[in-house]
């Protein structure tokens, strides 16, 4: 028996402000008198459209869209439960023994294609086995990685408890199950609280997730899903982003492209067209969040190849005339000005346990058929947590309204002028400590001075903040976090010629300010 959705609609909205909506009491409000599970179901459908989440004690009561506070992400580990999912689809493909012999091999075999291909910018091919080690060997960075971007968001109050989510190139689910996690630990629900499960009136998030993903890696994000909590309805659309009509959807709060753009034929054009959908393009509302709060959010790893073509894209969709503006991390702080230097910005964060899934591959015992670069364990072990990203929001927000100003500030773009002299400046921290990132960067000697790359959205050559000469008033240089707005006063601008950049050099005379964490 169905449920008369019109009828549903106008029950609700004459009990949501009065009390708790409960199946078994409205169905005496439908002629055809249906039974109380095909109510739920009916409300379950409808949850995101009519602004209700389901409580524990199988009420529904109105959804909060006040934004998240931060949860404090650190994720050390990927969670054990989604682990088990991808151990259990291993076991059922190979055996108990699937990190041994000629299926080991196959497996480590399809990491070491996939990292090939994705960091040369191949073709990226994925059959169930590749999906299977790609599993194993980027989950747990990918899941760490997104919240830490999520945070940018969150900071601001910028990532509200209802969201309606488009995840182009989901893969196999890394920043979909931090996505979900982060929102349920914002709202302390991480683990299903006992309040919960008694049925209190809590504000959890309201989440209709989208994902689009073509490959064999949809069927195990599918199993990896059924592992998320009520009030968050997920979908699984298997067709390419090429192929798919974003608008379908309605208006999207957050569209993510998670180290997929270098995949795509033409990434700037399909991101493009898919921010057409996101919520503030100025087309009118329909019910996914506000009007104008809605997110473009792109990541890739901190690889020169992949973290310069994400931030193609950004530049090319962010145009200083026309299109969104950059959220964050680099913030044009100039008006009307754009970079057009290398843009190899990346941020770096502590590493994660390696989960017991990659520890049984590396070590699993090799077959007759494997490769000699096999034998070195390490390349199967992925811990560290380093990544590109970009915030783009069509309504013209800024994680900062900050602004540099001509009177005070020297501007990168003209930063030639300035060689050899001491000048003041107004600029974002674009990266870790590139002394310590070994053959990631350049080589800075055996005991190196510290070195970041900085940029205020106007500079069309490198720049770089060398700290020659630590100190109480410049320690803001280190310690600041990545996408810091710094003021640097009275740094002495070099031209480094072997890396065809501009050193800008902080000693005991440079004072440097956090002016935006």
């Amino acid at each position: 028996m169905s449920v008369d959705r019109s009828r549903l609609r106008d029950t609700v909205n004459y009990l949501r402000e009065v009390r708790p909506i409960d199946p078994g009491e409205i169905q005496e409000y439908f002629d055809e008198t249906p039974h109380p599970a095909v109510v739920r179901q009916a409300l379950q459908d409808e949850a995101f459209d009519l602004d209700l989440i389901e409580r524990g004690d199988g009420t529904f009561v109105p959804a909060d869209d006040a934004p998240v506070d931060p949860p404090g992400w650190s994720a050390q580990e990927l969670p054990s439960q989604y682990e088990s999912v991808v151990v259990d689809r291993l076991v059922e493909r190979f055996g108990l023994n699937w990190a041994d012999g000629e299926s080991g091999d196959r497996l480590r075999g399809a990491i070491r294609r996939l990292k090939e291909d994705y960091y040369h910018g191949n073709p990226v091919e994925y059959d169930e086995v590749a999906a299977l080690g790609y599993a194993i060997y980027h989950l747990p960075d990918y899941y760490a990685a997104m919240g830490y971007v999520l945070d940018d968001l969150a900071e601001n109050g910028d990532l509200p408890r209802k969201l309606r989510v488009l995840d182009v190139g989901a893969g196999v689910g890394g920043p979909a199950l931090a996505l979900i996690d982060y929102l349920h630990e914002a709202a302390g629900e991480t683990g299903g609280s006992p309040a919960q499960e008694a049925g209190e009136d809590e504000s959890p998030p309201l989440i209709e997730y989208h994902a689009l993903e073509p490959s064999p890696a949809a069927d195990l994000l599918s199993d990896l899903l059924e592992e998320t909590p009520r009030n968050v309805r997920t979908t699984v659309h298997r067709e390419t982003a090429e192929d798919f009509d974003p608008e379908s959807l309605g208006e999207i709060d957050l569209l993510t492209f998670c180290n997929v753009l270098s995949e795509l034929d033409d990434p700037a054009h399909t991101a493009e067209r898919y921010l057409d959908a996101v919520a503030g393009d100025g087309s009118p509302a329909t019910g996914a969040g506000d009007a104008d709060d809605g997110t473009l959010l792109a990541m890739a790893p901190a690889d020169l190849e992949t973290a310069t073509g994400l931030r193609e894209v950004e530049r090319t969709l962010a145009r200083p005339d026309s299109g969104p503006s950059v959220y964050s991390p680099t913030l044009r702080l100039w008006p009307d000005e754009a970079p057009s230097d290398r843009g190899w910005s990346f941020d770096v964060r502590p590493e994660v346990e390696a989960p017991r899934m990659q520890q049984q591959l590396a070590a699993g015992e090799r077959g007759v058929d494997a490769v000699e670069e096999d034998d070195d364990r390490d390349p199967f072990l992925k811990t560290t947590v380093q990544f590109a990203y970009t915030l783009l929001r069509p309504d013209g927000k800024r994680r900062t309204q900050i602004a540099a100003a001509a009177d005070r500030h020297a501007k990168a773009a003209e930063m030639e002028r300035h060689v050899s002299n001491r000048i003041d400046l107004l600029t974002v921290k674009l990266s870790p400590d590139l002394s310590r990132q070994g053959e990631r960067t350049r080589e800075y000697g055996a005991d190196p001075n510290p070195v970041f790359k900085i940029g205020d959205g106007s500079e069309d050559v490198e720049q770089y903040a060398v700290l020659t000469r630590p100190s109480g008033l410049n320690q803001d240089l280190q310690e600041a976090p990545y996408g810091a707005v710094l003021s640097i006063e009275n740094a002495l601008v070099l031209w480094n010629d072997d890396e065809a950049a501009y050193n800008l050099v902080v000693d005991g005379e440079t004072v440097v300010d956090l002016v935006v964490p």
